[in-house]
C-alpha cells in the first residue's frame, strides 16, 4: 500500500484517490467538429512517461482535485499542488 498526500486532508491509503488524467492534456475544442480520429486519441492515447510526472488525482473521502507530482519509475510522490485555493 502506497501513502498519497491529499493537500486538504494529509496522507491517506491510496485506494482512497481515482486517477483523472494528465496534467495539461487539452481536451479537443467540442464546439468545432472534431474527427473520430483526434477524439478517440485524447480519450485513449495516454504518454505513460517514465520519470517525473504531472497527473490530476481525486480524494474521493473529501471530493478534492489536485496535481500529483511523482516519479513513476520509484513512486516517490514528489508534492500535492490543489486546484483551488483553501478558504480561510
Amino acid at each position: 500500500m502506497q501513502l498519497f498526500p491529499c493537500p486538504f486532508c494529509g496522507l491517506r491509503d491510496e485506494r482512497e484517490f481515482l486517477f483523472l488524467a494528465e496534467a495539461g492534456k487539452v481536451r479537443p475544442d467540442t464546439t468545432q467538429n472534431i474527427s473520430d480520429e483526434d477524439w478517440a486519441r485524447y480519450l485513449h492515447a495516454i504518454r505513460n512517461d517514465k520519470g517525473a510526472v504531472r497527473e490530476v488525482w481525486m480524494h474521493l473521502t473529501c471530493g478534492e482535485v489536485f496535481v500529483l507530482e511523482r516519479d513513476s519509475v520509484t513512486m516517490e510522490v514528489v508534492r500535492a499542488i490543489p486546484l483551488r485555493k483553501e478558504v480561510a
